[in-house]
């Protein structure tokens, strides 16, 4: 048992990870008896998300307790863990982040996580996770808090650079991009070994290989893209050809750090718009599961293999596993990269907590294209942290997804200025 095993997830409202980051705690063994806190501002969805919760751990046998909280202070105290999966009024602003530099010319194919769009997701979340992790230094230092918030890279620098906390930043693409081989070459996913490493959303297979036979599947995967390109995405298989490596990550993803090539600049990726949708639909499945109007067959739930859980646990027990992908502050591990660089890499985890592995330098061709975003990374994460908007607009012109003109760039940025007025750190 576990009873003195507090767990704090902060953002549990959302419909990403909250749900799933629930059931993956009632369904471990190793956290059997601790405390899942759900933390969140927005009391009626936390409430919606309470009832599901409790729901799914009744019919489970209570093996954990289950709390909630709009007072932060109350969730930190005595908690050993603090999950992170924030945003403030997400869609509204994503629809921003997309459609406002493209009506300026932008490159851009996502507006998430690079590119203008990505500049000001990341002014926004950079001051929101710096101000929970102020609440966190408070009241719970010496917990470990495990970052889920976009964009990845960005809010992890600033966890690192400005406060003194004990920290990880998880990402299930790797996982994608093992699934896309397994389907792509018909093996199943158990059986491939798959390593990368990089910046988040940008991180390539330098290992491909059969674990069973000891294959290197990197000549089956050339042949697959040589003849079905589209199967991988115009991005990603042009990547391959331009590198010879295969990205983890969908073109939505790889796309938002590179300058868009000419074909490819009219493709539309409106997932702010997919991505409401999905929220929509996965709120009113949690919805019905705590009003107890319909019941998820249990042998339909599987557990996430996200690696919240398998982190908590392992920290918790002791027990060493391996993590295929940790987002962690470069010391020596991705040589050809600065030092302290928010970098991708796999680890092993124990009760001493993350220890990331070492990994071969990333082709130099890459590796340019990713010390330009780590570059990004430093000017914006400081420009959020002491307010700077200069400096944020110094970041925006460096962006390779930047609108055409100086001109148009500043017109962009200002209008954005003034419609995120409300989140921004300055």
């Amino acid at each position: 048992m576990n009873e003195d095993l507090r767990i704090a997830l902060v953002g549990a409202a959302g419909m990403s990870f909250g749900p799933v980051t629930v059931y993956d705690a009632i369904m471990s063994e190793k956290a059997r008896g601790a405390t899942l806190v759900l933390v969140d501002i927005n009391k009626k969805r936390l409430d919606i998300c309470y009832k599901a919760a409790e729901r799914l751990n009744e019919d489970a046998g209570s093996p954990i307790k289950i709390e909630k909280t709009t007072d932060i202070a109350k969730a930190l105290d005595g908690a050993k863990f603090v999950l992170t999966s924030v945003e403030n009024e997400r869609f509204k602003y994503w629809k921003q982040d997309y459609t406002i530099p493209k009506k300026y010319g932008s490159s851009q194919i996502m507006g998430e996580n690079g590119g203008p769009g990505g500049l000001f997701h990341s002014l926004r979340s950079v001051k929101l996770i710096l101000s929970i992790c102020a609440d966190i230094e408070k009241y719970a230092p010496d917990a470990f808090v495990i970052n889920l918030t976009n964009p990845m890279s960005r809010v992890c620098l600033a966890i690192n650079r400005y406060t003194k906390l004990r920290n990880v930043g998880l990402c299930h693409e790797l996982h994608g991009g093992i699934e896309r081989v397994a389907n792509a070459l018909f093996t199943p996913v158990q059986d491939i070994d798959g390593e990368a490493s990089g910046i988040n959303h940008f991180t390539f297979f330098y290992k491909l290989m059969n674990k069973k036979t000891g294959e290197d599947l990197y000549p089956r995967v050339h042949e697959h893209i040589s003849v079905f390109p589209l199967f991988w995405g115009p991005v990603v298989a042009q990547l391959y050809r331009d590198h010879g490596m295969l990205a983890t990550s969908t073109d939505s993803h790889v796309a938002e750090y590179i300058p868009a090539p000419n074909k490819l600049k009219k493709l539309e990726y409106p997932f702010y718009f997919f991505f409401s949708q999905e929220w929509a639909m996965r709120n009113s499945v949690t919805m019905a599961c705590g009003d107890r109007n319909s019941r998820i067959p249990e042998n339909l739930i599987r557990k996430s293999g996200e690696l919240t859980l398998p982190i908590i646990e392992s920290m918790t027990t002791g027990e060493r596993v391996y993590m295929g992908a940790v987002n962690v502050p470069n010391k020596g591990y991705v040589p050809n990269f600065p030092e302290d660089a928010m970098v991708e890499v796999a680890a092993f985890c124990d009760g001493d907590g993350i220890h990331p592995i070492a990994v071969p330098p990333v082709k130099e061709s890459l590796a340019e294209l990713m010390r330009l975003q780590i570059e990004l990374q430093s000017l914006i994460v400081d420009a959020a942290a002491k307010g700077d908007k200069e400096l944020a607009f110094e970041a925006l012109l460096k962006d390779p997804q930047c609108p055409p003109d100086k001109d148009k760039a500043r017109k962009m940025f200002d209008e954005m200025c003034v419609k995120q007025a409300k989140y921004l750190p300055f």
